[in-house]
């Protein structure tokens, strides 16, 4: 009976939001301000780390907030006619707590992601600076990292816009460069991001010592890259040898299992 109620009770709450007897967009976006103490502090980065510029985070946020009160509503439904012996407290703490943990899904899963993500960056940052290094040997440091632009990975295009503005808009400190390395917190992205600006601030007769050392500094990133992808490869083949070898022993058990019960069986 429960089911049938929450069933009825989803079709009511489309019906209304569709004639418009209640909106959920407009209670969300009437009350972003109380909703919005709830979203995380690195909420909007995260949604930008995933989808680029392609996803307003706050859009995404305020679908996230109308799911979790249709959950809400429909869990309400549900426990309060389905579930007996309980007390209505509980009952509401049930309810608070199941919506909550589907409220912080979609934040969960992009944490994760971002993990990934850091692994992945952690891997491609030394070869986009590689690129960017062979450009600065012939453009300034702000003209090359905007002509590293179009053929520079997907992932680094945010902050690298970012970075590009910021420069453009006229600030010459070192704060754009720290803020792309914030961005994407990686191994050696900050001293990466500070001897960039040094560079950019070297006069020409300078210039080309900075960039030895900074040339020297990319191919050890790039080396030990190399590595870990060699390192995940080696764990990769390790795991499936294991498994081969487990698959292989566990047949074998098995087939003398069933020859020896055999065996007893023809006694």
């Amino acid at each position: 009976m429960g089911l049938e109620i929450v069933a009825v009770g989803a079709i009511l709450i489309f019906l209304f939001n569709y004639i418009g007897v209640f909106s959920f967009n407009k209670f969300v976006d009437d009350n972003k301000v109380v909703f919005g103490k709830l979203k995380e502090d690195d909420w909007d980065f995260l949604v930008t780390s995933r989808y680029g510029d392609k996803v307003d985070p706050n859009v995404k946020y305020q679908k996230r907030v109308k799911n979790a009160i249709i959950v809400f509503i429909l869990l309400s439904i549900l426990v309060i006619t389905a579930v007996d012996g309980i007390n209505i407290a509980i009952k509401i703490v049930l309810v608070l707590a199941i919506t909550y943990l589907i409220f912080k899904d979609d934040y969960n899963k992009l944490k994760n992601y971002y993990k990934v993500h850091l692994h992945d960056i952690n891997l491609k940052l030394p070869y986009y600076l590689k690129s960017l290094e062979i450009l600065i040997q012939h453009y300034t440091v702000p003209v090359a990292i905007t002509r590293s632009l179009e053929e520079a990975p997907e992932m680094f295009k945010p902050g690298l816009r970012e970075l590009i503005a910021s420069i453009d808009a006229g600030d010459s400190t070192i704060e754009p460069y720290m803020a792309f390395a914030r961005r994407y917190p990686v191994r050696d992205s900050m001293r990466m991001m500070r001897l960039l600006y040094r560079l950019s601030l070297g006069s020409q007769e300078r210039k080309q010592e900075q960039l030895i050392v900074f040339s020297r500094t990319i191919s050890n990133l790039q080396a030990k890259s190399r590595e870990t992808k060699y390192k995940e490869r080696l764990d990769k083949m390790e795991k499936k040898t294991m498994s081969m070898l487990v698959g292989t022993g566990a047949g074998v058990m098995v087939l003398l299992l069933l020859s020896i019960l055999q065996m007893f069986g023809n006694l």
